[in-house]
């Protein structure tokens, strides 16, 4: 009862005085992830024997590791490592360690002196060598701490004198990766009481050199030319050792030998070293060239293909001894010995033969002296005759390519090795046929081909790859030919190609269009003949659908523009053949200079040709539009939509006129067609909102508010629809460029915000989150392109956006809206080097009307045949698209082996698409369209860059 009492005396009290009561405090709770450190020590707790430590530890190399948890791992690696009696266990903990050290984010110094001290006590060579890998990898992370290296180099100069060869290997790639040329070493000698030496690097390396195991010698040259890479300069003293080891049993050691005498004679191509054997002197170029040379008859293909690209690049050797590498003469014993065609000549002309009864009675019967044979020669004689005549493939294409890469440099030498060159038109392997053909044409501005050497090129035309025969067509457009009777031989067998292989049209014309306009002089004789005239008689007209008849014209008109004289020779048939040509393939045919026929045939009077001087001022055009486009303050000033109309005319007209300008001028009228619409969609969003405001309380308000919305969001889609054009179309772009089309898009993005603030019910209204989203977003994309936007639109938005951070969405629009139509037109600068990437199917032709029958539900081949230009990596973005008359559409992925490469900036597509269709009711409907298309980013659908194709089809139903 007192209780009961005390209690309710209590409680009225409190609510008398109302105490406080006091608040129990929060607990903060700590969300950890789960150690794997600990989980590691509890799994290696658990194991019985190594086997299961093993199994434990090959399970968690599986797993990756955060960077704040990879000291923990190690540390528990480390304990368990020094407990371990397995030498297989110790192996993997050793290799996680390496693996651990590359973890992102984790610096490994706090491991290096826990991972040098495992050193001291391991017995197993192949765990040393496991642990020195590990060393090697932490001193690669730690590339700024010198304490770290240079106590990582005492480590691999203390363990060199190891019996096991992985353990050397390992100690010389640590020397090759962290050794620094300028500080001296404290190298351990190998027996006790020896004094340390202090010794550089390079020496120490060196000595392994010598070392008896082919695998040590190998690493200790290759840890040398890692030097080299560093930056570190090689001493020239090593250079005879490197000689002397291109005569190893092992052909990784002269592998290795090949590269390391190479380096060294581009160290110090003038220095003087003496021919053995000799009192004679010669540059360490000149003396590696011939012992590089040597190893191309070397046992092993892969020494000599190394040899032969090597030689390739040693640019400063001289002339004498470049010359002698396509000397087939044969050396024995210091004796000149003659070839066998030689000797048998010899005897033919005077009428006697080796009787067989005495003992070499054909040996060589002159000496040479000793002291004027050079030995240079013999090592360098004949070098790259052996090489095109190698067995294996892969060497004759490393020498044709040195050969290519020596004859760019030296008009003299280039000439000399045309012969070999053309004699391997005729290999049996197409890949070095084609690398031949290619080779000749990168040399072609040194060498002029001589009848016979032509016919022997030509005769390639027969070959029945498609590559080899369009290679060598865009041969024959860069290479000068010596007599008219050249070009009349280079004619027929082109029409020859031209009748077997009709498919190479457009390839052999425009291979006679570069023949004609590079010798007008010697097409000039041939006038007559080619063109079947008579001074006296009336020949008949030829038929101006046989393709060679036109690839005739476009050799004669091509020619007659550097020659005034040819026209006179010309028939009346042949000037309207001429008028009809330069409107039908007037990338083929030139304008010619032909005085009084212009009104008759309707034919240029003057050469509006590409010269330097109409390329200039075409380009000074360019420049004075855009000029005058800058002047533009606002895009809602009077006259300013009517510049912008007469300057994207313009532009389109001088890309038409000016092919080298042609990717500058589209891409800027497709700039100025983007302001244009802009321009006009902001106009008639501001104009619509007007007249809603004018003609409010009549219906036909909102009809036309909608329908002029409706329009403008169209527009806004093409406008974002030529931005992504810009960017992703359009290659050698700069900084500048790309930052325009940003802001251009967002213009455009910002305007399409507006229009749909608009149509939600007729006031502005539009999610906050996006809104907020879209201004958060703005910052950070033009966050480096800001010095390339002053006083544009974006950057009065960024001096707007505390504002525009804190807004309701009505206010946003608002501001969006007024910002749109202060914004100016941001001035382009002229871009130097543009190119729009261009696509153009060549097959099929969309000229025939027979369709292609097959039974329905299964597939018919359709080859496709189409050149790229200016496309970046077109195995991976460009498709082939099929369109079929019912609205299905199918995209095909060519594969790699489809993309040819005839050109710098220039691919060539041909593959082969698979149709297939269900029956149809009846021809009319049976077309299909072929399209070129190129990826855009992700999220965007892909566009067109190419003209369709129609192809008719015909499934027919399956009988049953």
């Amino acid at each position: 009862m007192a209780a009961h009492l005390k209690k309710r005396v209590y409680e009225e009290f409190s609510k008398v005085v109302q105490i406080p009561h006091e608040e129990a405090p929060a607990k903060k709770l700590r969300l950890s992830k789960p150690s794997k450190s600990a989980a590691l020590h509890i799994d290696l707790c658990k194991a019985t024997n190594s086997t299961d430590a093993l199994q434990y530890l090959l399970q968690f190399a599986r797993k990756p590791v955060e960077a704040e948890s990879v000291e923990g791992v190690v540390r528990i690696l480390l304990e368990h490592y020094y407990k371990e009696t397995d030498n297989s266990v110790r192996l993997k903990i050793a290799s996680l360690l390496g693996l651990l050290s590359k973890t992102q984010g984790f610096s490994p110094d706090c491991i290096v002196d826990d991972a040098i001290n495992t050193l001291s006590n391991e017995k197993s060579h192949q765990v040393l060598a496991q642990l020195l890998d590990t060393l090697l990898v932490i001193g690669t992370q730690l590339p700024e701490s010198p304490a770290v290296r240079q106590r990582l180099i005492e480590m691999a100069c203390k363990h060199l004198s190891d019996t096991y060869f992985g353990v050397r290997i390992k100690c010389l790639q640590l020397l090759g990766c962290l050794g620094m040329v300028d500080s001296p070493l404290n190298k351990d000698s190998r027996g006790t009481g020896n004094i340390d030496r202090l010794r550089d690097v390079q020496s120490i390396i060196s000595d392994y050199f010598g070392d008896q195991d082919p695998r040590v010698r190998t690493a200790a040259i290759k840890a040398m030319l890692q030097l080299h890479e560093r930056g570190m300069k090689i001493h020239q003293i090593i250079y005879d050792q490197a000689c002397r080891l291109l005569s190893d049993d092992y052909e990784q050691v002269r592998s290795a030998a090949v590269q390391m005498v190479w380096v060294l004679s581009q160290l110090y191509p003038e220095s003087i070293v003496p021919i053995p054997s000799s009192n004679e002197e010669i540059r360490l170029v000149d003396d590696a060239f011939g012992k590089i040379s040597h190893m191309v008859s070397d046992g092993s293909w892969m020494v000599r293909v190394q040899a032969a690209k090597t030689l390739g690049s040693m640019l400063q050797v001289s002339p004498h001894f470049l010359e002698q590498t396509l000397d087939k003469k044969l050396m024995s014993d210091l004796r000149r010995k003659r070839t066998a065609h030689e000797r048998a000549k010899e005897l033919f002309t005077s009428g006697e033969f080796s009787s067989g009864r005495k003992w070499a009675d054909d040996a060589p019967k002159e000496k040479l002296d000793t002291n004027t044979v050079n030995l240079i020669a013999s090592g360098a004689c004949g070098a790259f005759v052996h090489g095109l005549e190698d067995e294996m493939f892969e060497v004759r294409i490393a020498a044709v390519e040195a050969l290519c890469k020596l004859a760019r440099s030296s008009p003299s030498f280039a000439e000399k090795c045309l012969d070999f060159l053309v004699d391997m038109f005729n290999d049996e392997i197409e890949e070095v046929r084609l690398q031949s053909i290619h080779v000749l044409r990168e040399i072609s501005m040194h060498i002029t081909l001589r009848e016979d050497q032509l016919d022997t090129v030509l005769a390639v035309l027969e070959d029945s790859s498609r590559d080899i025969r369009e290679a060598l067509h865009e041969l024959l457009c860069y290479t000068n030919v010596s007599t008219k009777e050249c070009i009349q031989l280079a004619l027929l067998e082109l029409l020859k190609n031209l009748n077997k292989y009709p498919t190479d049209r457009n390839s052999v014309w425009k291979c006679l269009k570069f023949v004609g306009s590079r010798h007008p002089t010697l097409v000039l004789p041939l006038v007559s003949e080619l063109l079947s005239t008579h001074p006296y008689f009336d020949t008949p007209e030829p038929d101006m659908d046989d393709p060679a008849y036109i690839a005739v014209l476009v050799l004669v008109f091509n020619a007659a523009k550097s020659c005034p004289t040819m026209p006179a020779l010309f028939s009346d048939h042949t000037f309207r053949h001429y008028a009809y040509l330069r409107d039908s393939l007037s990338h083929l045919v030139p304008p010619l200079r032909l005085p009084g026929r212009k009104q008759v045939y309707g034919l240029d009077s003057v050469d509006s040709g590409s010269g330097s001087g109409s390329v200039e001022s075409a380009q000074l055009f360019l420049q004075q539009s855009l000029n005058r486009v800058s002047t533009i303050q606002n895009l809602e000033a009077p006259g300013a939509q009517d510049l912008l109309d007469f300057t994207i005319r313009d532009l389109q007209r001088l890309g038409e006129l000016q092919t080298e300008l042609a990717g500058a001028a589209d891409f800027c009228a497709t700039y100025l067609r983007c302001q244009l619409l802009l321009m006009k969609v902001g106009s008639v969003c501001f104009i619509c909102r007007d007249l809603k405001l004018q003609i409010y309380g009549f219906k036909v308000k909102i009809v036309v508010f909608y329908l002029c919305l409706v329009s403008s969001g169209s527009a806004g889609e093409a406008i974002l629809e030529e931005t992504y054009k810009l960017e992703f179309l359009y290659s050698g772009l700069e900084n500048r460029h790309v930052a325009t089309i940003h802001h251009v898009r967002l213009q455009a993005k910002a305007l399409q915000l507006v229009l749909s603030a608009r149509t939600r019910q007729g006031s502005a209204h539009t999610p906050h989150t996006h809104t907020h989203l879209y201004t958060h977003s703005i910052s950070l994309l033009f966050l480096t392109e800001l010095p390339h936007l002053q006083d544009s639109f974006v950057d009065k938005l960024l001096e707007l956006m505390p504002r525009l951070s804190s807004c309701k969405p009505v206010e946003l629009v608002k501001i969006l809206q007024t910002t749109l139509r202060q914004s100016g037109l941001l001035q382009l600068k002229l871009p130097e080097q543009i190119h729009r990437a261009t696509a153009t199917i060549i097959e099929p032709t969309g000229e025939s009307d027979n369709p292609l029958r097959f039974t329905s539900g299964l597939v018919v081949a359709l080859d496709i045949d189409a050149t790229l230009e200016h496309v970046q990596d077109p195995q991976n973005s460009v498709k082939v698209q099929v369109l079929y008359p019912d609205g299905q559409s199918h995209v095909i992925h060519p594969k790699p082996g489809d993309f040819r490469k005839p050109g710098p900036d220039r691919h060539r597509l041909i593959t082969q698409v698979y149709l297939s269709h269900t029956a149809w009711t009846g021809q009319d409907g049976a077309r299909a369209s072929t399209a070129s298309r190129h990826l855009r980013p992700p999220s965007r659908e892909p566009f067109r860059f190419s003209k369709p194709v129609k192809v008719y089809i015909m499934p027919k139903p399956a009988r049953r």
